[in-house]
């Protein structure tokens, strides 16, 4: 803004309330106050008929008047100094608008809690006002006037003072009409309070504080001296909890809070379960399973200062704590700390954005990495700790990798290789546990050769080409297309298809292979209800189940001292997705599953089984290299200037006619390569930004709306951002009647 003679405007909310974001009442911005302004600012505004005075919250700055102007009301005044939970909410809701490309109204949905009307859960007590003297008397005349009621109560109460309203109507049978005659003629008191809803199961048992090592020590040491972005890279069980929950500890010391973000709801039992027993409880949970009133009186504990600490997926973020100290992120790497609706923010770059705020630390942990934010760690921007030595004092497991193309050609058709096999009914005869693991990620229909594993790849972008119903096989990131093949066009073998496996039909290969075994089963279908996941972990860590079979939601986390065996049935599924980064996710995914196996006194074993034995990401995965697999893919990020070598924004129209959505997208890409031209590397000359496409997105059509996708990259991510911004003014002068625009930033999976 300017004194320049422009007239500004302020967007403004009354209500902090995520129903009633949608309606927010457009004011003048006085002179005096243009430069003051900003989004997030509470201020003081003239509201209704009476022009009553009430606060607000400004969260949008415009030139644009949204109606005449002369019908416009003032802003009153700003409220000095005032900085409370709402303003820092909204201010990360305004970052949030710019840096993911999504519009106000959605980040503040996103960022606020929904303040619905719950039946608030009361817990009524009764007090006693008399004296015991004054009880008895009153106790007498009762007894002659028959009210057996009465009697019965005050009786209660002369021995304990309080009692529990429904103690009182259930087991002394008294109405709540004579509490109330009661109450109203000075005997007694109904004291009413609030009690919040408690997702948390308490354990009885106390888990004692654990002695770090030295180089955990110093980790939290160090954290608590101010570091404010980290990265703990330790292996599978070398102890990054008990670092997190010592931090966390040195934190409420200083009288501040923590959240703590976990990737999977499947996390959530056993790691509640070990912060519970060390906290207490001054700790709660964040996550979808929990009911809306659940949900809504977390919240309510966070703001009034009940709780010390919350625990949840990427929700969580966005806990009401007046003075946070520290955000924890488990398994960074995983891609669902990225949304994957609009703001499609990413849980790490917002969590740092939400510590500027607040002075707050953000500790990452990971046994593999990302690539982004270990490339951070090389240029200075993370510290980096490292804890190479399990807890345990065990030693990582030994890993077996099987090339299932040998197996078929000795004529073994089985979902599992001889050694597989072998070592299940080893762990049978001995009472030792194993977890089969399918890794079905990238299911999403990629070719390969069961003969000689050939997969069918994009000829331009080293990503696999995915099948169509038409017969087409396509690449979703420049569109290239070729036919569908019959037979293998490296070994001529007729076994080339999609894979087609289950983990249902896992489980009934195992029964029908080892009779009498105990199989639980983990995947999207028998968790769909509530508190499913904790049942299935809790029923294997007892030992009801001789073998786990799931999905990758069985691999991350979880700690159970009797397995001893982890097999991986299909290591190349998310090899072969049609994605970027189906290498790191592959790697990342079988170094995880191979860390559930030997984590107490028992040696472990794992079994990868693979077409591509060879492959860079297995074979790093069997050594549990990390270093030799990032090397390794670094030079082939920067080779395709891929993230977090360059960064990446995909641009998204949507549209009812499937023409029109293209014409739109031309027009785009047109513009885009307009605006990269300004972007040239000064040295060499050449165009810094990369424009691809457009090209159908992997699903062409979804509930009849056509989708088509662009590709920007540039090295900085604020060229991006400005090309998004010139791209929105842009498409502001056209008439879109059936299209839609979104913008997604490094995007986690392939559109």
């Amino acid at each position: 803004m300017n004194n320049t003679g422009e007239e500004w405007y302020a967007n403004i909310i009354i209500d902090i309330s995520h129903e009633k974001v949608d309606r927010p009442f457009q004011y003048k911005i006085p002179r005096a106050l243009q430069d003051k302004i900003k989004v997030g600012m509470e201020v003081i505004i003239p509201f209704g008929r009476g022009n009553a005075k009430r606060h607000g919250y400004v969260i949008e700055v415009t030139n644009q008047a949204e109606c005449a102007i002369e019908r416009l009301k003032e802003i009153t005044d700003l409220v000095i100094d005032s900085v409370s939970l709402e303003a820092n909410l909204i201010q990360l809701a305004g970052w949030m608008k710019e840096t993911y490309g999504s519009t106000m109204i959605a980040a503040l949905k996103t960022v606020l809690p929904a303040k619905q009307k719950y039946r608030a859960i009361e817990k009524k007590t009764v007090h006693l006002l008399l004296s015991i003297s004054e009880a008895e008397e009153l106790v007498q005349y009762y007894k002659k006037k028959h009210q057996v009621g009465r009697e019965r109560l005050l009786t209660q109460l002369m021995i304990e003072q309080d009692l529990p309203q429904e103690l009182i109507t259930g087991r002394l049978q008294v109405p709540v009409k004579t509490i109330q005659a009661m109450a109203e003629q000075g005997i007694l008191q109904v004291i009413v309070q609030s009690n919040y809803r408690n997702p948390i199961l308490h354990p009885s048992a106390k888990e004692e504080k654990k002695r770090l090592s030295a180089a955990q020590q110093a980790i939290v040491e160090d954290v608590l001296s101010g570091v404010p972005l980290s990265l703990i890279h330790g292996i599978t069980g070398s102890g990054k909890t008990e670092v997190y929950m010592e931090i966390i500890a040195g934190m409420i010391d200083r009288g501040k809070q923590a959240i703590v973000l976990i990737p999977e709801i499947a996390l959530t039992y056993q790691t509640v379960l070990r912060f519970y027993k060390r906290f207490g409880e001054r700790i709660s949970v964040m996550n979808s399973k929990l009911s809306a009133g659940e949900r809504y009186d977390q919240f309510e504990r966070a703001r009034h200062g009940e709780l010390d600490i919350i625990i949840g997926p990427r929700s969580a973020l966005f806990t009401p704590f007046s003075n946070l100290g520290v955000i924890i992120i488990d398994e960074e790497h995983e891609n669902s700390y990225k949304s994957e609706t609009m703001p499609r923010y990413h849980a790490r770059e917002t969590a740092i954005q939400i510590a500027s705020m607040y002075g707050a630390s953000v500790v990452c942990g990971s046994a593999t990495p990302s690539l982004e934010l270990y490339y951070m760690t090389k240029q200075g921007k993370c510290r980096l700790y490292e804890l190479q030595e399990r807890l345990t004092g065990g030693t990582l497991p030994k890993v077996y990798t099987v090339d299932l193309r040998e197996e078929l050609k000795r004529g073994n058709r089985s979902i599992f290789s001889r050694q597989l096999s072998d070592l299940i009914a080893e762990r049978l005869e001995s009472g030792q546990q194993s977890m089969l693991f399918l890794n079905r990620r990238g299911y999403a229909g990629f070719i390969s050769c069961r003969a000689c594993g050939h997969v069918m790849k994009c000829p331009h972008c080293d990503v696999s080409l995915s099948e169509h119903k038409n017969g087409r096989l396509t690449c979703h990131y420049c569109g290239y297309e070729e036919p569908m093949v019959s037979h293998c066009p490296k070994c001529g073998s007729k076994y080339i298809t999609g894979f087609k496996a289950g983990t249902q039909q896992i489980v009934e290969t195992l029964q029908k292979q080892f009779p009498g075994v105990r199989v639980l089963r983990m995947d999207a279908d028998t968790t769909r209800t509530k508190g499913s996941y904790e049942k299935i972990l809790s029923s294997f860590a007892n030992g009801e189940a001789d073998i786990l079979v799931g999905t990758q939601m069985i691999v991350k986390g979880h700690d159970f001292p009797n397995v001893t065996l982890v097999g991986v049935l299909a290591a190349d599924l998310s090899l072969c997705s049609n994605d970027y980064r189906a290498g790191e996710r592959t790697f990342q995914l079988l170094t995880q599953a191979a860390g559930r196996a030997g984590r107490g006194q028992l040696p472990g074993e794992v079994v990868i089984q693979t077409y591509q034995p060879e492959h860079y990401s297995i074979v790093h995965a069997a050594k549990q290299d990390y270093k030799g697999f990032y090397e390794e893919e670094i030079l082939y990020r920067e080779l395709m200037s891929y993230p977090p070598i360059a960064q990446m924004m995909v641009v998204l129209i949507s549209s009812k006619e499937e023409e029109k959505g293209l014409q739109l997208a031309r027009k785009l890409a047109t513009r885009l390569e307009e605006q990269s031209t300004v972007y040239v590397d000064q040295r060499s000359g050449r165009r810094r930004c990369q424009v691809v496409g457009p090209a159908k997105a992997s699903i062409g059509k979804i509930q009849d709306i056509y989708r088509t996708v662009l590709y920007v990259k540039h090295p900085e991510y604020e060229v991006l951002i400005t090309m998004k911004d010139q791209l929105e003014l842009y498409t502001k002068t056209m008439e879109l009647k059936t299209e839609t625009i979104q913008f997604d930033f490094n995007p986690m999976n392939t559109y």
